[in-house]
């Protein structure tokens, strides 16, 4: 019988969550519900001195805020049948696989001190020893339970001696897995040290929890970072040793995320230095070295939609193999495979997220962004009716990159110029000009027809009977009108504004275009 397809996503408490990590969170989902399988978080908080308090409500949030919902995890209303999904709340258990391993043979205890592990490393790096570590023969001159008589073992055990356990770590072997990605992954046991899998003050180390927790979680596929690339033939040799080969997940190494210049690794103190955000939601954290508070932005607070900025970072080391590049959620999950997710790492793009986001908010019904610019007016103290919301963000939104663009571009429909651009009116404000556009202000307000299209055909009317072509006036009346020689559509935006107020407007500006010209 086929197993069902569950995943996890396993972030760490110790601070806000890189956009990597939403991206791993991402694929894990996609092949998920493409699959028909279940998706679970689990906490890995095994190490309690990098804690950060907030640090699992800031996932749980940017998760939500992201579209990405979890079949299992430690917020779910009822808990799962794999619960408790916290590392340190499950820390009784992971004692018994350990004690397992020893029994077996697979694992030591180690009870060296710092001292002795620094001078280890000292008396390695001057006999020029790359990397030095702590493995098959460096094992063999240091205090644990394979070089220790047994009796001095247990009287080390018997009197609380601090020790680890550590994985024994066969010397010359072969270790193989197929990598969904990468394809076929081989390295030799020499390069592959001792890892710690339980500490001193009795928690395990991710190693060993990470392959505990998956094994009763059931976890089918384990899609991480490239990062934990080295760490995979230790994760396959505890399969082996705790005899589960037959159940082992299948192996899926997401690309890096790099740089905008491609340099190196997109890191989380990045993204405010180089002026966009790499997190998903603002951060409110303190300095690791001062104490002092910090505050990193976040890709909500900055205008991103969580449609836009989904669909781009599902991009960023997969495609689709088409031209195709907007995708909603349920787009990406129909069209999602790991077969196309890249080996080669990703290159951050801020320029391509700002059109993504583009893109999904003028898509967006007028009514939805006419409510986005109905809130930022409010908190401007500018009343306007949901209807002329609706018509301004409908002509504007074309302007727009974020929604906050959208108050912006709106304002000139409730401040009245106070400026016009100087070169336009250098160049295309005459004595001609200026009779046209008061004639046409002087109409305007008896006119029964405000459309765009009606007021376009009353400047026609009045320009024919000034004898004057419509090209010789639009940049002035646009600049009389608006004080910006650019903008949206010039006969929507009069319509919007009304025949009365455009009119006021025309003769404001001829009034002060006058007074200026004869100082």
């Amino acid at each position: 019988m086929e197993r069902e397809v569950r995943v996890r996503f396993a972030p760490s408490p110790t601070g806000p969550l890189h956009i990597g990590g939403v991206r791993t969170a991402l694929y894990n989902y996609l092949l998920a519900r493409k699959l028909g399988g279940k998706m679970l978080l689990r906490i890995e908080d095994t190490d309690q001195n990098r804690f950060v308090p907030g640090a699992e409500d800031y996932i749980r949030q940017s998760l939500e805020w992201c579209g990405i919902t979890l079949d299992e995890s430690p917020w779910t209303e009822t808990p799962g049948p794999h619960a408790p999904y916290r590392q340190s709340e499950r820390k009784p258990m992971y004692l018994q696989y350990a004690q397992q391993l020893l029994d077996s043979g697979h694992a030591y205890y180690a009870f060296d001190t710092p001292e002795e592990l620094d001078a280890m490393r000292a008396r390695l790096t001057a006999a020029k020893v790359p990397n030095p570590q702590y493995n098959s023969i460096t094992r063999a001159q240091m205090r644990n339970s394979l070089t220790l008589p047994e009796d001095e073992v247990k009287q080390l055990l018997d009197n609380n001696t601090p020790y680890v356990i550590r994985l024994k770590v066969p010397r010359k072997e072969e270790i193989r897995f197929n990598d969904l990605i990468r394809g076929w992954v081989v390295v030799h046991s020499s390069s592959v040290d001792d890892k710690v899998l339980m500490k001193s003050d009795g928690m395990p180390t991710y190693h060993l929890a990470n392959i505990v927790d998956d094994h009763l979680m059931e976890i089918t596929h384990v899609i991480r970072g490239e990062e934990w690339l080295p760490s995979a033939p230790l994760h396959v040799l505890l399969y082996r040793y705790f005899g589960w080969e037959s159940t082992m997940p299948q192996f899926a190494h997401l690309p890096l995320l790099l740089k905008p210049d491609g340099t190196g690794k997109l890191s989380k103190r990045d993204g405010d230095r180089l002026g966009f955000p790499v997190f998903p939601l603002e951060w409110h954290g303190k300095d690791a070295e001062t104490g002092e508070p910090t505050v990193s932005s976040g890709y909500r607070e900055s205008g991103y939609l969580p449609e836009a900025f989904i669909n781009f970072l599902a991009f960023l080391g997969w495609n689709p193999g088409t031209q195709q590049e907007l995708f909603t959620m349920d787009d990406l999950i129909a069209t999602f495979s790991i077969e196309r997710v890249s080996k080669s790492p990703a290159r951050f793009d801020q320029n391509k997220v700002r059109w993504y986001n583009e893109q999904y908010l003028r898509a967006k019904p007028d009514s939805e962004l006419a409510q986005y610019l109905l809130d930022a007016l409010k908190e401007q103290g500018v009343e306007v009716s949901a209807n002329k919301a609706e018509q301004i963000a409908a002509l504007v939104k074309e302007r727009a990159t974020f929604p906050a663009d959208l108050a912006k571009e709106a304002q000139l429909f409730f401040h009245r110029p106070t400026s016009y651009d100087e070169q336009v009116i250098s160049k295309k404000w005459n004595a001609q000009v200026a009779g046209a556009l008061q004639e046409f202000a002087l109409a305007l307000p008896a006119t029964a027809d405000s459309t765009p299209e009606g007021i376009k055909a009353l400047l026609t009317q009045v320009l024919e009977r000034q004898g004057i072509k419509i090209g010789q006036v639009l940049q002035a009346l646009r600049v009389a009108v608006t004080g910006a020689a650019a903008g949206p559509d010039l006969m929507a935006i009069m319509s919007i504004l009304g025949p009365e107020e455009t009119a006021q407007r025309l003769n404001l500006a001829i009034d002060q275009l006058a007074a200026q010209a004869s100082a």
